[in-house]
Parts: C-alpha cells; structure tokens; sequence
C-alpha cells in the first residue's frame, strides 16, 4: 500500500512511499548476512567503469536469499517478512523444522506463520516450490529456474509473476512477465504465487538527493556534452539528433526499432519473442 506524505517541503510535495509498518522492524538475521560485501560502484574486476551512473549511497547489508530452495522435504515456518535494500521485493525468514534459518523472496499472500515446503511434487499453495511438471497449467509462478539445479535467474522482482501455457515433452512453454514465452525443462523448480511488494512501481521518491542515497549517479543528456564526450555533443546552440543518428555515447547505432539482443539468445528455446504484436 502507498502512502502519501504530508508535503511540508518540495522534496516532499509529490513523494509516495511503501507503507512498510507490517515489516519487521529490528535488525536482520545476522547469521545470513554477506560477510565484507563491497560496494561495485559500477566498476569490474580491473576497477574500470563496466555501468555507468553508478556511485555512492548508503551502506547497504546483503543478506544471503536461497533462490536454489534445495532443503527438500524439510517443512519450514515463516518467521518474519523483512525489508531488503537490495531489491525491490521483499523477503521472508524461514525457521526449518531442523532448526536452519534460511530468506526466500516473499510472495504475495505469504503470512507470517505459514507453512511452505520444496518437493518434487506437493501442495500448490503460495510459497511452495516444485518441479514444473508438478506445476498444473494457469497456475501463477515466480522464482524460475533455466536450468535445472541451477536456482532461479528469473521472474524474481517485485510484483511479477509467470505462467505455464502448455506442456510438451521434456518443456514447458511459459509466458514470462515480458509478454515472451520460452520453453524451459519440465525438471526446473519454480515457486508458486506472484512476487509480493507489486507497489513498488508507484514510488516516487519526490527529490533527487534519495537517488543519490540510492548509489544512482545524476544521467547527462548526450547533446548536452562535449562532442569528445558524446556523438550528439557540440554544435551550435542547441542542436537536436535526428531518428536516424542516435548513437550510443560509444557510436553505436542504437535509433528506436534496432534490435541488440544477442543472436545466441533467440535460439530453439524461445517460442515468441517479447516484441511480438500477433
């Protein structure tokens, strides 16, 4: 639910936050905390600059999220639903029935108190995690494996959810948030129900300095650089790029309607592309 503060100042006028007052309020759980995380400020393995606009902010504490949910069999309490600085949704400490304490991404509709487990095949209620064979059509699902074994890579933010068109053979053929649909192995994990937090679309933040707090550098607009900055930069005044040569600050043609997906991904798993209007 969004909350709208009492706009007493500028920064506040137009803010819209998430009412967070049914999360955990204390610290996190200290044993599944990251131990000497660094921030990347956007720099790789050499220190170079690999994403821009990257820099700065708060100190964050990552905790460790069990995307492989791989303790099968093993019957787990929701303790607590937490916020997480680190992405967009929120997440939930499980106490196992072994006395593990694990996080997983909280769906939507997952109380605190419930039970959830992860089986080749068991309940289909919200938080479980099964096979997608296991996995009856229509059915809403989030946290998808590509590969088996692997844990998730997919459908993880806030507010999004997958579903299972069709099953042929050894795949199943799911419609992923983007609208695209792509065969993935009947023997992935997946978890059920959508991912929780779906307000955090209509945050507005109200001011730049909580960008800043964020660790998001300020965006300069290309034709506003030196032209050794930016092909758009320089030129007389202010001079406008046309459709057909925008470029990216490295030259490359990136005019509306260039496709720059990889080759290597529209390969035999991919039924229909995202962009798709049929």
């Amino acid at each position: 639910m969004l909350k709208k503060v009492k706009g007493t100042t500028a920064g506040k006028r137009h803010r819209l936050d998430i009412d967070r007052s049914s999360l955990h309020k204390g610290a996190p759980e200290k044993s599944l905390l990251v131990k000497g995380h660094k921030k990347r400020q956007g720099r790789d393995a050499a220190g170079h600059v690999s994403m821009r606009h990257r820099g700065g902010g708060v100190k964050k504490r990552m905790r460790v999220i069990d995307f492989r949910r791989d303790k099968v069999g093993v019957p787990a309490i929701v303790k607590r639903i937490e916020y997480d600085p680190m992405r967009s949704a929120n997440v939930a400490l499980l106490f196992y029935k072994d006395g593990e304490k694990r996080y997983i991404i909280a769906p939507e509709g997952l109380e605190i108190g419930a039970e959830v487990m992860s089986m080749e095949k068991t309940e289909v209620k919200v938080g479980n995690s099964m096979k997608l064979k296991n996995v009856p059509i229509g059915v809403e699902i989030h946290n998808l494996e590509l590969r088996q074994g692997k844990g998730a890579q997919i459908v993880r933010g806030a507010g999004l959810g997958a579903m299972i068109q069709s099953k042929e053979g050894k795949y199943a053929i799911v419609a992923l948030p983007s609208k695209e649909q792509r065969l993935i192995s009947l023997e992935c994990f997946a978890t059920i129900g959508r991912v929780g937090n779906q307000e955090w679309k209509g945050v507005k933040l109200g001011k730049a300095g909580r960008r800043r707090l964020m660790g998001i550098r300020p965006t300069v607009r290309g034709t506003a650089q030196h032209p050794d900055s930016h092909p758009h930069g320089g030129g007389e005044g202010r001079s406008g790029v046309g459709m057909k040569h925008q470029k990216s600050p490295w030259g490359k043609n990136v005019a509306p309607g260039k496709k720059t997906r990889s080759i290597k991904k529209l390969t035999r798993y991919l039924v229909r592309d995202r962009r798709s209007k049929n």
